[in-house]
């Protein structure tokens, strides 16, 4: 997920984005453990999309202040 699609979604939505992308990574890597993924690269580029998305989060609650 692209910076302006995150920036986007309400904050609402943004919250269970991260939850649900953080449930999603955790069952990759704990598939990945079992049996090689085909494109482990996807675990790295969902770990961004993550991080992205708390940025975003904590940069709306510093504005909010």
């Amino acid at each position: 997920m692209k910076i302006a699609e995150i920036r986007e979604l309400s904050t609402n939505e943004l919250v269970e984005s991260v939850e649900k992308e953080v449930t999603n990574y955790n069952q990759m890597v704990l598939n990945h453990s079992i049996s090689p993924l085909d494109n482990p690269g996807q675990i790295k580029e969902l770990r961004r999309t993550i991080a992205r998305m708390k940025s975003e989060l904590r940069q709306r609650e510093l504005n909010n202040k």
